[in-house]
């Protein structure tokens, strides 16, 4: 198990984060060479006031109508995202590695605080994932690669709580927590969860287009 630890605390981990990195300007090269391939008119009315001004209305909870019309849903999937993104950056656990590789430190949450974020995310997924199997237009898209990333999300959060209460099995489950977060950052611009970066492009271009060419609200 400690040679398992070493390869996973090391090598992987570097891997993961080169694969990430790659993955993401790939990603990002594609989709600049499809637009100006395909749609270079997109480029003409592209706006940054009225992308902004998208930005800050779906990051509004509740900003959107749709929202309004869906408020637990809205609960849950902005808690979810804050939770998935906060935590891995903010743990002390997580903060404590980075000061001893790179000497760095920065504001960590409480521990209770913590504790309740991350236990969101995984409760979330169950939500998501109920929604995919009981929701007809949304079980109607879904397929098995959803669900396994529903999984995947979870899996590190679930293994990561349970290693901080250090019960039996410990160092197992230190194994599943890292290569768990691992693969889902390795994944992550080859998957749907690319959206985390893809979405700003999305929202651009419907506040683009909504706010500069039919001058109205993207709702």
């Amino acid at each position: 198990m400690h040679s398992a630890y070493k390869i996973v605390s090391g090598p992987l981990m570097w891997a993961a984060f080169f694969v990430f990195i790659g993955g993401t300007l790939y990603r990002l090269w594609e989709l600049l060479r499809l637009l100006l391939r395909k749609e270079k008119s997109l480029l003409s009315y592209m706006s940054l006031r009225y992308s902004l001004r998208s930005f800050v209305h779906w990051m509004t909870p509740f900003g959107a109508l749709n929202m309004r019309m869906h408020p637990f849903m809205t609960v849950v999937s902005f808690s979810f995202h804050i939770c998935l993104l906060l935590v891995p950056f903010f743990l002390l656990a997580h903060i404590v590695l980075w000061e001893e590789a790179w000497g760095l430190r920065w504001w960590n949450l409480p521990d209770p605080v913590a504790d309740v974020m991350t236990l969101i995310v995984p409760a979330a997924c169950i939500f998501f994932a109920a929604r995919r199997v009981f929701r007809p237009e949304v079980r109607f898209i879904s397929d098995a690669a959803d669900y396994l990333f529903i999984g995947l999300v979870a899996l590190p959060f679930l293994s990561g709580f349970y290693c901080g209460r250090q019960w039996p099995g410990y160092g197992v489950m230190m194994f599943v927590h890292m290569l768990s977060g691992q693969v889902m950052l390795a994944i992550l611009p080859f998957t749907r969860l690319a959206h985390m970066f893809l979405v700003w492009f999305t929202r651009s271009y419907m506040g683009s287009e909504f706010g500069a060419v039919r001058h109205a609200r993207d709702y």
